[in-house]
């Protein structure tokens, strides 16, 4: 199989993960009292899962009052796609206006699928390929979901909303190579995972990559260099 063909079957086997959790999101935003068309626009205009179901989760508890929270809540979970702009910038192209077409499909997945590539022309591949495929996706999946919403049930006992998280995992789990990834990965989990249920929704992801990022810069895990014995009797 060629690498461009890898990338490919990669990239749609996120785009399916991915957008079949949008049935998910379509029952749900339903169920919290959105009209079919509103929870379409929100997949439409939004389109950053995380944020769409902590709009819908603050929502459905506490009404059209909950809205600036909601709001806010939103607001937070997609912060993230910020630096996610900031390290695609030079992936996707170095106009500005190919920048801004870029910049809706500038998403976890998109993000997760281009990074993980070496060559920079297949890191576009996955990018596009990924973004387009899930934008299409996720809209189409959330008008199913909000449709047929009560003849599903509930949507977490047909196990979708793993699926992403499935998906995610098998980017990660091949670069896990080093001690200092795994020690990122683990010490981001648990920092997001203990701080969720004190916080607002979106604070734990962002106060994560910030530990992320620290634990990343200093590289405390990583190979120390090793002195080199040249010619000269010298070292480096």
């Amino acid at each position: 199989m060629s690498a461009e063909r890898e990338v490919w079957r990669e990239a749609l086997g996120v785009v399916l993960a991915t957008s079949a959790y949008g049935v998910s999101f379509g029952a749900l935003a339903v169920a919290s009292g959105l009209d079919v068309w509103q929870a379409c626009v929100l997949s439409l205009l939004m389109f950053t899962g995380g944020s769409q179901f902590a709009f819908v989760g603050v929502f459905a508890a506490g009404g059209v009052s909950a809205l600036p929270s909601a709001i806010a809540s939103a607001v937070l979970l997609g912060v993230r796609n910020v630096a996610y702009g900031m390290r695609m910038a030079p992936i996707v192209g170095t106009t500005p206006a190919r920048r801004v077409v870029a910049a809706p499909f500038t998403i976890d997945e998109s993000t997760a699928v281009a990074i993980s590539q070496d060559d920079p022309r297949l890191r576009r591949v996955g990018f596009w390929v990924t973004g387009v495929g899930i934008f299409l996706g996720w809209n189409l999946t959330t008008l199913i979901g909000a449709l047929v919403g009560d003849v599903l049930g509930d949507p977490r006992s047909w196990g979708l909303d793993a699926a992403a998280a499935a998906a995610f995992l098998a980017l990660l789990w091949p670069r896990l190579k080093e001690r200092q990834a795994i020690a990122v990965g683990i010490a981001a989990a648990i920092v997001a995972a203990a701080l969720t249920p004190m916080l607002m929704p979106g604070l734990p992801v962002l106060v994560a990559a910030v530990v992320a990022v620290v634990v990343g810069w200093f590289d405390w895990l990583g190979r120390k260099p090793s002195l080199r014995v040249v010619d000269d009797g010298g070292a480096l």
